[in-house]
């Protein structure tokens, strides 16, 4: 082990620090997507898309980063006066991705409800619409049968 193992390390932190960046401006596309009134199905899910494929990335840094971790833990903790600079940092890094990742949660919380919300609104407006139509085929059927006078005096006896 040596400094390339501790820089991998840092290295990933710090792309994981540049993708969660990425996953909060994302969801900030989202909220906008959300807060208009009529809702952009084709841009809500394309977004949803490009979150879902960062988060792909997101599992990839921190199962290669738990592996070199696992690597290099014991070196790291016999000799943490060697690598007191690095280990600030990453403990800087650390506290920011955890910032970072309440940040997020919030938002798609946030996210969650005004979706709900939205669809809630298009539920309604389906359900109007379809009473609407039933009472215009109603309305339709009544003033067709209105005109029609079934026969009085016909024998259905033979």
């Amino acid at each position: 082990m040596g400094q390339s193992s501790i820089k991998v390390l840092v290295e990933s932190l710090e792309k994981k620090s540049r993708l969660l960046d990425d996953i909060i401006q994302e969801n900030e596309v989202q909220e906008d997507i959300l807060k208009q009134e009529e809702l952009d199905m084709d841009a809500l899910n394309a977004s949803t898309d490009r979150i879902g494929s960062m988060t792909e990335a997101l599992e990839k840094l921190d199962d290669g980063f738990e592996a070199v971790y696992e690597r290099t833990r014991e070196e790291l903790i016999a000799n943490k006066d060697a690598y007191r600079g690095e280990i600030a940092q990453m403990k800087k890094l650390i506290g920011e991705i955890t910032d970072k990742v309440v940040r997020i949660n919030a938002a798609r919380m946030r996210n969650k409800t005004r979706a709900d919300q939205q669809f809630k609104k298009s539920r309604d407006q389906i359900g109007k619409a379809t009473s609407r139509m039933k009472a215009s085929r109603n309305y339709y059927n009544s003033m067709n049968n209105l005109h029609y006078v079934s026969p009085q005096f016909y024998d259905s006896k033979k």
